[in-house]
Parts: C-alpha cells; sequence; structure tokens
C-alpha cells in the first residue's frame, strides 16, 4: 500500500499536476474581469494540497480550470506530463471519467437513479467490472455513513447526505487526482468529521488531492495551502507534520498568511 507523501518527501515524486502562468479573463457589459492571474501551482503524485481565500478570489474558477471544464484565457495545464490545456472536452470527459474525480458544490447527482447506482456507475465508467464497482460503491457508502440510503433517490436526502454521496461517486473510479470544491460546505460537524475521515484515509493509500475549502479543520488535513487572492497566489506554504489531522479528529485552523490577513 502506497502511503501518503511527508511534506519533506514531495519534492522527490512526480509532478502530477502543473500550471504555468495560468489567467482566466471574463466580459460581461463590455467590462473585463479577470478572475484568475497568472497563478503558477504543481501538485505532485499522493500530495494533499488546500486552496484558500475569500470569496471572489479565484478559487473555483481555478479549479474548473484544472478539471477541463473551463478553458483558460491563457497559460498551461499539464496533467501527469502531458498538456491538457488546449483538449477537446471530449478529450477532457474521457480523462475525468478515467483519471479525475471531481466535487462540485453543486452536487450534479443524477435524479433518476439510486444513491447506490450513482456510485456504481462512476465505478463502471472508470473501467471497473460490475462486481468491483459494487464493492467500491459499498465501501464509500459505508465509510461515509450512507448505507441505509443506498436505495433513496438524491431527491430524498439533504444537502449534506448528497454532498457525501457526490464525494463516494468522485472517488468511486479510484481517480489519479481528485478535486474537491467546498466538500464540506453543507456538510454538519458529524458529516465533517466523516468527509476528513475519508479524506485522510484515500491520501494515506497515495491519493492526489486538490481541495478548494474556506473551512480551517478541512485545510489542517492538508500537507500545503495555497492562498488565493485577487486571482494571483498570496502565499503557498506546507503545514508542520505535527499539524495534519488524525482521521476523524478535528484540528485548529492553518494560521491565515499576513497578506490575507491585512487586506481581507
Amino acid at each position: 500500500m502506497r502511503q501518503g507523501l511527508r511534506p519533506d518527501a514531495v519534492s522527490t515524486t512526480p509532478c502530477l499536476l502543473r500550471t504555468r502562468e495560468v489567467t482566466k479573463s471574463f466580459s460581461s457589459d463590455g467590462v473585463t474581469v479577470r478572475a484568475v492571474r497568472g497563478v503558477d501551482l504543481a501538485l505532485h503524485s499522493g500530495e494533499f494540497v488546500a486552496i484558500m481565500g475569500p470569496s471572489g478570489s479565484g478559487k473555483s474558477t481555478l479549479l474548473h480550470m484544472l478539471g477541463g471544464l473551463e478553458r483558460p484565457t491563457s497559460g498551461e495545464i499539464w496533467l501527469d506530463g502531458t498538456r491538457v490545456d488546449g483538449l477537446s472536452q471530449a478529450r477532457w470527459a474521457m480523462l475525468r471519467r478515467r483519471h479525475i474525480g471531481f466535487v462540485f458544490q453543486v452536487f450534479n447527482l443524477l435524479s433518476n437513479m439510486t444513491v447506490a447506482d450513482n456510485v456504481e456507475l462512476a465505478a463502471l465508467m472508470g473501467g471497473a467490472t460490475r462486481r468491483q464497482a459494487r464493492e467500491r460503491r459499498d465501501e464509500l457508502l459505508t465509510e461515509l455513513g450512507l448505507e441505509a440510503k443506498a436505495d433513496a433517490a438524491p431527491a430524498r436526502l439533504s444537502g449534506g447526505e448528497q454532498q457525501r454521496v457526490a464525494l463516494a461517486r468522485a472517488l468511486a473510479n479510484r481517480p489519479s487526482l481528485l478535486l474537491a470544491d467546498e466538500p464540506t460546505g453543507s456538510l454538519d460537524s458529524s458529516g465533517t468529521r466523516a468527509v476528513l475521515r475519508l479524506l485522510t484515509r484515500v491520501h494515506a493509500d497515495g491519493q492526489a488531492i486538490l481541495l478548494v475549502t474556506h473551512d480551517g479543520r478541512v485545510a489542517s488535513a492538508a500537507q500545503r495551502v495555497i492562498s488565493l487572492f485577487d486571482g494571483m497566489v498570496a502565499d503557498d506554504a506546507p503545514l508542520p507534520a505535527e499539524r495534519l489531522v488524525p482521521p476523524g479528529r478535528p484540528a485548529p485552523p492553518p494560521s491565515v498568511p499576513a497578506v490575507l490577513r491585512l487586506r481581507g
């Protein structure tokens, strides 16, 4: 079993995801808004990185570009040594199906399928056999406390339960990279602990995670915190190993970089 990386081991591992001078601009009523401005970042295989910053700082826009849901205005995105920012939507869809798990702020669950089928389908599309898909489905739903909801329709779940199903679906294909946009945003403290336990476990198994969050408890589970402000990287710092969160245990939030304290 491959273990999650210590912060001091990251530099010796392959770079899974890298951006170079990535920008994203939007035009509205003749006004150009620069949502992301020249972001450089690197995520290594098996690394867990959190992105924090105030609302409107470009966090979700950046994540959507990294998952191929939006095309950058300029710059480069490299995934596992291959440049991907110019790929077609069909090629991106294949990458997400096989190699990328995505957790959205809106859950995007299939309303005409049960909870179990939503998760199992993601595993099947990722190449698992039907038996493997069912085993993976049951494992994830049990770990997230959703086994009793397996046969329910998503509409009959609370927002927090739907978010946990969305996380299970994102992990069902055992992706090389998990991109998560506020995965605990609609959860209570119990649901947040369940998600933290699962993220900590899959990271220990070697899962690479890039996660956007406002929650310091969630960020404290990461090895590194990138802070965005006005679409730019304001800080990129590793967390000391002793701050990493054991499974299920809440932790104090990481210190806020001075640039965010001053400007935010």
